[in-house]
């Protein structure tokens, strides 16, 4: 009504003009009718719009197409801006909104000169998308190749060790409670076993047992095999032994279906989820750096007739850097406290293990040493770092453009000099406590791999991080002779990480 008003008002009823449509006077509309919607829009209006015209009852033309005079195109031509010309019915030019000044509305059709709503099947994404919306789990995104690779080969060389020792159970001359191999069989596959290393003392003339022995009976030509045979690796009978690349070999090793079981569940959780945030060439270096150097202090303190194997030591190093990575983004954390509870958790049973007869507590040790040295020199800053130095990006443990050289390498290597200017005193002590980090942890390794080929120097009171001074724990795995005049003996051989109570077998008496 209002509308209506507003053009009767403005511009009366133009007869004349469509005379030459209808020579009969047509009647004025009714004051209730409205204008053609169309008039309102930008848009053309449809076909649709003039079946039922207001008009028709009054004898005024339905459609301008109902008129062979007047064309699509002419009726458009009077249509400027919004509106009809002077000539036209409701001429008065009526400002309306231009499609530019609408506010965009996020549909990629608003823009264009349609009246239909669009189509549902282009909202949908296209079906690749869709189909790698659904994909979830370990084999979605990123593949972490280190971790698979590890565990093919772990699982890979079990297969073996139980192929080689004749069953997947040793039950004889003893129960192996980890469920797998003898240890003699492990000793010869290359686990870490000092006399097969290095000359040790009390070695000289001792007949060992055979790998593939099932018997306890020491008079048994299972049971008299030299030094080089349980070695194996092609080693010469009267050779020094110098098998040096078994502070690596053992990290592929296990002992039995429990010791593989717990740690292929670690490495496949835990270790896939650091692998995805720091990327795998820096997971690679922490993985067997932390086993390497746990197999080391193992052999510079553990007993020597302790064979370890196992990955323990290269989880432990993964485990600090879980550590780590909290404790740099502790206030960003929904219950940081509650996640640093469960990882002491971990830590404190493992140590505690570690201190059981047959396990190589040295290992682990190693291994979380060096792994909490590495994450402290690839690891980014910790946040309460970044804010005192003025660091406005968040922590992350690594940065997605670090391998692509646009990380701190990346720039370093661009612009070796202005990398340093402008630097506050705690960037300085922080990257001096990493160097210094990682200077210390090189020379320890050194300094170990020395003292165990040439000083093979001991510690008196070491012993006690790997054992409890309960029912003669301690002294397990020493090398003695069994008598005075240094008989033929057999001697306790034991496997760390996974043989409890190994220890156990019985002495070969002259």
């Amino acid at each position: 009504m209002a509308a209506n008003e507003y053009y009767n008002a403005a511009t009366p009823y133009n007869h004349t003009a469509h005379q030459h449509l209808d020579h009969s006077p047509p009647s004025p509309p009714p004051s209730s009718a409205k204008p053609p919607t169309s008039l309102y829009t930008n848009y053309p209006p449809s076909r649709a719009s003039y079946i039922q015209s207001p008009y028709s009852a009054s004898g005024a033309i339905d459609s301008p197409y109902d008129n062979p005079h007047h064309s699509r195109d002419s009726y458009y031509s009077g249509v400027v801006g919004g509106a009809l010309n002077d000539d036209r019915q409701y001429a008065d030019n009526i400002p309306l909104k231009s499609p530019q000044s609408r506010p965009y509305s996020g549909d990629p059709l608003a823009g264009q000169n349609t009246q239909y709503p669009p189509s549902p099947e282009s909202q949908r994404p296209p079906k690749s998308s869709r189909r790698r919306e659904k994909k979830q789990g370990w084999f979605s995104g990123k593949i972490t190749w280190v971790v698979f690779a590890a565990t093919l080969v772990q699982i890979g060389v079990f297969i073996a060790e139980i192929a080689i020792n004749g069953s997947p159970i040793m039950t004889r001359p003893s129960f192996n409670p980890m469920i797998g191999p003898s240890p003699y069989v492990l000793i010869n596959m290359g686990a870490r076993f000092v006399p097969c290393m290095r000359l040790t003392d009390g070695t000289d003339g001792l007949l060992f047992p055979c790998p593939e022995t099932t018997s306890s009976d020491p008079n048994d030509a299972v049971n008299k095999c030299t030094l080089p045979r349980l070695c194996g690796f092609g080693a010469a009978e009267n050779s020094q032994p110098t098998q040096w690349f078994r502070f690596i070999i053992p990290m592929f090793l296990h002992a039995g279906i429990i010791h593989i079981g717990f740690n292929m569940l670690l490495q496949l959780t835990m270790g896939r989820e650091m692998e995805l945030a720091i990327g795998s060439l820096r997971f690679a270096l922490v993985y067997l750096s932390s086993g390497i150097f746990g197999f080391v202090l193992g052999g510079n303190f553990a007993p020597p007739a302790i064979a370890s194997t196992g990955a323990s030591g290269c989880l432990f190093g993964v485990l600090a850097l879980v550590l780590l990575d909290l404790i740099y983004s502790w206030n960003e954390r929904s219950k940081p406290g509650r996640e640093l509870l469960i990882i002491l958790l971990d830590i404190v049973i493992s140590f505690v293990l570690g201190l059981l007869p047959g396990l190589d507590n040295f290992s682990h040790i190693g291994g979380f040493l060096m792994g909490l040295v590495l994450g402290i020199c690839i690891l980014h800053s910790p946040n309460a770092l970044r804010q005192r130095i003025g660091m406005s990006t968040p922590y992350e443990p690594m940065a997605s453009g670090g391998a692509t050289g646009n990380g701190v390498m990346g720039t370093f290597v661009k612009r070796p000099v202005g990398f340093f200017k402008g630097r506050k005193p705690a960037w300085w002590a922080w990257w001096l406590l990493r160097a210094g980090a990682l200077m210390g942890v090189l020379v320890s390794f050194i300094v170990l791999l020395n003292n165990f080929y040439r000083y093979k120097t001991g510690c008196s009171w070491c012993k006690y991080l790997s054992c409890l001074p309960v029912s003669n724990w301690c002294e397990l795995g020493n090398i003695e002779p069994a008598n005075a005049n240094g008989s033929q003996v057999r001697r306790d051989l034991m496997t760390s990480v996974s043989q409890i109570g190994s220890n156990l077998f019985p002495r070969a008496r002259s």
